[in-house]
């Protein structure tokens, strides 16, 4: 993939009118030029002096991913789209199984978990990162922190922007909230960034119908939560999914060129490692009907694996409703035929064959996780049920 100069960077944008970022940054401060920082004494200064505090926090947070490996390879697609920004931007990958992203003006931006569990290639990441570029190429959040400036809710603004320099960010779904209502933006500026993330992936060599398919994503999964939804402030402040889906698949088909690709087999062995633990993270939420519609969705792409089979599992299991146990029991028996199987995946076998009263079966499973899982935490716990005689 060749990455593309400055002067062509939102050559075809709608943001734009057809203009490149050249022509955009001569507009009065509405986009912002590689290596810009404002003046101290501005407002903008301001807010730039908040989200520097707000990044120091993140630096020290233990809510960060310290992967150096993949924290580079997520900054090598977000530099394939921002080229002569890519200096501006630096990238913390925050363990939250929340589906969003954000950037800040000064350059900060937040890759979620949760988000990197529901992109099933580079395509799909690089098409929710280069939205985020278009916030920050726009100046969106410096037009939301003027216009709540001049409304009577710049006060309760002023608040937050205090709150976000003052507080520790522990890489939580609060403080994820927290930064996010700092940057709400209105439903013109997310389909501005649309139009401008589209367009950059497509410019960088990826396939630009992949944008689509992360809100076909999205849609399964706020049909599974229709209530959770109704809270969720992803979806709060921004266009209906649907309406962005049907949108970037128009659009896609104007800026498909011959040779782009999604990127899936190298998205697949970088997130290898982490995987496991962005299942685990998601299961804690205990929102089943989501998790399910992403592993499903996550199955249609490649067979599921043994680590897939095991969380299935995991999902009925805990979910426990009528028919659940036998479900898991079914993907627990699948998993553990796997020559990768995780040791996690038979003692989940263990506690279902318990509850099916099944118990020499079940004292065999377990001792088979001990056995495997040398370091395990709940290992007198195990054993205590394979001392009862499960």
């Amino acid at each position: 993939m060749t990455p593309i100069s400055r002067r062509s960077l939102l050559a075809g944008c709608g943001c734009c009118t057809g203009l490149a970022l050249a022509g955009c940054t001569t507009t009065g401060g509405d986009a912002t030029a590689p290596g810009y920082k404002p003046a101290l004494a501005t407002d903008e200064g301001g807010l730039w002096q908040i989200m520097d505090k707000t990044e120091a926090e993140l630096k020290r947070s233990r809510g960060l991913v310290r992967d150096e490996g993949l924290t580079r390879y997520i900054r090598d697609i977000v530099c394939r789209m921002a080229a002569d920004h890519c200096p501006d931007v630096r990238v913390y990958v925050v363990r939250t199984p929340v589906f969003n992203a954000s950037m800040a003006p000064n350059g900060m931006m937040q890759v979620y978990s949760g988000l990197l569990l529901r992109t099933r290639n580079e395509a799909q990441l690089a098409a929710v990162l280069g939205h985020e570029m278009g916030h920050f190429l726009r100046k969106h959040a410096l037009n939301r922190w003027r216009d709540a400036r001049a409304k009577a809710d710049f006060a309760a603004f002023l608040g937050l922007g205090l709150a976000l320099a003052g507080a520790p960010l522990a890489g939580g779904v609060a403080q994820m909230a927290l930064v996010a209502s700092a940057f709400s933006y209105n439903r013109d500026q997310e389909r501005e960034a649309d139009d401008i993330g589209i367009t950059l992936m497509a410019k960088a060599g990826y396939a630009p119908g992949e944008a689509a398919r992360v809100w076909e994503q999205l849609i399964a999964e706020k049909k599974a939560m229709a209530e959770e939804a109704e809270r969720n402030l992803f979806f709060a402040s921004h266009p209906e999914p649907e309406e962005r889906q049907q949108t970037l698949s128009a659009k896609a088909k104007t800026l498909v060129q011959p040779g782009q690709t999604d990127g899936a087999q190298p998205y697949r062995a970088q997130l290898r490692g982490l995987r496991r633990t962005l299942f685990e993270d998601e299961l804690r939420l205990r929102q089943f009907p989501r998790t399910l519609v992403l592993l499903d969705r996550l199955s249609a792409d490649v067979p599921p694996d043994a680590d897939v089979m095991h969380f299935y599992g995991e999902t009925y299991r805990l979910r426990a409703e009528n028919g659940d146990l036998e479900r898991a029991r079914g993907w627990y028996e699948r998993s553990v035929a796997q020559q990768d199987a995780p040791p996690e995946a038979w003692r989940g076998l263990g506690l279902v064959l318990r509850q099916q009263r099944e118990g020499a079966r079940a004292s065999d499973a377990l001792q088979r996780y001990l056995a495997l899982a040398r370091n395990a935490t709940d290992r007198e716990l195990i054993q205590s049920y394979i001392t009862m005689g499960s």
